[in-house]
This record gives C-alpha cells, structure tokens and sequence, in this order.
C-alpha cells in the first residue's frame, strides 16, 4: 500500500475489511440465512446433510395427564403431585438415562422467581434417582454468563448435592436441526450434547410474565435450547414458541406457580413483582400446563396467542375438560 494513500480511502477499505469478517462470523456462529432477517419468513430451506433430530421422550399411554397441587412446600409439592400421577416410576425406571431442562436464564437469587427454584431441582432429582435412573443432567443454555446463572441461582449447587450431573453447554454440544413442518427453526444451532444417552427428558420452569410473549411458562422454556443469536426470533415469538413445542417432545413437565412473577417478567427484579399463587403443576400435556399457568398470571389461553398455536399444531390441550386433572393438596 502507498504511504500516501488518502485517508478516505483508508478508512473505506477498513470500513469494508470489517463488514466482510463481521458477516462470516455471524454465518460461523448462527449459521444464519439472508431470510432470517425478513419480516416474514420464507418456506422451509432445503436442510443439511449432518441435522440432529430430538426423539420422542413421551411415555405413550400418558400424554394427557395434568396434577394441580395447592401448598407452600415445593418438595412436599412435587411428591404429592407425582404420588398423583400414579408415582415417578410410572414416567421413569430403573436404566434411565434422565434430562432435567431448567430455566437458568438469568445470573439471579432464587427468591426473586426468575429461574427454576432450586428446591425443586433437587427434589426431582431425588425423584428419578429413588426410581432408579442411573444418571441425572441438570442443563439450560443461558442468556447470561452460564457459570454465574447456574452458581447464583442455585441450581447447580442443589442440582450436584442431590446426585445430579450439572452440565454448562459447549460450542461443541451444538448441532444443527431444522423441524418439518415448520419455518423458523430450519439448519439452526440445538444445545444436543447434553441429551446424547438420554432415554426421558423432564422440563421445569417458573410462571412468568414476559413483555414479548405475555408469559413464560413451559413451552418458552424450551427457547433455552437454541444456540445462535436466537433474539431474532423474537419478532415472531409466538411461532418460535409453537415450533419449539413440536420439536421438544417432554417425558414430564413441572410448572412452578408457588409464587409467580406477575410483571416485569421474565428478569423481575423485586420481591412487589411476584405474588403466592400457591400452585404447582406437572403433567404430560405442555398446553394445558401453560393453560392454567396462565390463569395464575390472571390470564386466558385467548391472551397468549402461543397456546393457541400449539394447540391447533397438536401438541396439547387447552380446553381442560379432555384431559385428565388431578388436584391435590401438599398443605
């Protein structure tokens, strides 16, 4: 180069060196397409040779079951609701290979309800551990620094004293997946590590609400498995949610409404955030778990356009009446 080349052409020619490694980085880490920035997306691309595909966890004959819990106990909770469903062993037995998914989103105490509660994480482990699982992972892909969610939250320590494996993802537990039919998640970037072996999956999360899709509840939760700048979905949040729960077919599902985060959500950030809801629900049905979590916000499945969505895509039910309720009290 010239020692007196002008400026201007210094600055334009860093200017375009930048924006051509800024573009292959993004296409390295989120393995993005130009269609994923449109406002609307575009048919389903033409996939990979090397995709990934989650099995089916489901237990056949129970996939309509729901337990509706009222205490203040979470362990004493989640016993009384199993106890309901006919016991853990009628969801996991001995030689299973079993995945907690929690949602450790955010680096936050336990108090303030924006995770999944530790005691809870450590009761179900206990759980698939008496039933006789031979392994227990602990796993979510957080939104914040993963070492500091998991340590602040709780988790990982109640999570590793109760005998389970805790397990931070890697770049290299991402593999690609694209869900038929679908639109959104085509060639994108799945936490799948953590679920090589694993023979049940069992999801927990917290009630929430949540300034883009009106809650989080289990079905959002499953957002915590994509890798790649996922925030871009977030303009059709209520796909992204439907799509996730065709793709994630759970064992079991617990819904932690013993206090809910009524505003603010999903951080929170104060104790005036949440109220004592005093419910706990597990069950097999993701959409009618959601159902009556939502009414815990103080909400209808009308409100929540996701529910909705997943229920016309088959993945459940919110009309509460064709499936199988079971309430309990853990007081």
């Amino acid at each position: 180069m010239n020692d007196l080349e002008p400026a201007a052409n210094l600055e334009r020619r860093d200017f375009i060196k930048c924006c051509l490694k800024a573009g292959a980085a993004a296409a390295f880490c989120g393995g993005l397409t130009a269609w994923r920035y449109r406002s609307d997306p575009p048919p389903l691309q033409v996939a990979s040779a090397n995709l990934v595909r989650l099995p089916d966890f489901s237990v056949a004959d129970k996939r309509a079951l729901l337990a509706i819990v009222t205490g203040a106990e979470r362990p004493r909770m989640i016993e009384t609701a199993l106890t309901a469903l006919g016991g853990i062993e009628a969801f996991v037995g001995r030689g299973d290979r079993v995945l907690i998914k929690v949602n450790a989103a955010f680096a936050s105490p336990p108090l303030l309800g924006a995770t999944t509660h530790p005691d809870l994480v450590a009761a179900m482990v206990r759980q698939c551990l008496g039933a006789g699982a031979t392994t227990v992972i602990v796993t979510d892909n957080p939104i914040n620094d993963p070492a500091s969610c998991f340590a602040l939250s709780g988790i990982e320590a109640a999570a590793r004293q109760a005998g389970a494996q805790v397990r931070l993802p890697r770049s290299a537990d991402f593999a690609p997946t694209t869900l038929r039919p679908g639109a959104l998640i085509a060639d994108w970037p799945l936490l799948y590590g953590p679920f090589q072996g694993v023979t049940k999956l069992i999801g927990m999360a917290p009630v929430k609400d949540h300034h883009r899709s009106g809650a989080s509840m289990i079905m959002k939760n499953w957002y915590g498995l994509l890798g790649g700048p996922r925030n871009i979905f977030h303009q059709h949040i209520h796909r992204i949610i439907e799509e996730l729960a065709l793709l994630v077919k759970p064992t079991l599902v617990v819904l932690d409404g013993t206090q809910t985060m009524m505003r603010n959500g999903p951080t929170g950030g104060s104790l005036d955030d949440l109220k004592s809801t005093r419910t706990l629900i597990v069950g097999t049905d993701q959409v009618a778990a959601d159902t009556v979590g939502a009414g815990l916000l103080g909400k209808t499945p009308a409100d929540l356009p996701f529910i909705g969505r997943a229920e016309r895509a088959g993945v459940g039910h919110s009309d509460l009446s064709v499936v199988q309720v079971l309430r309990a009290s853990a007081d």
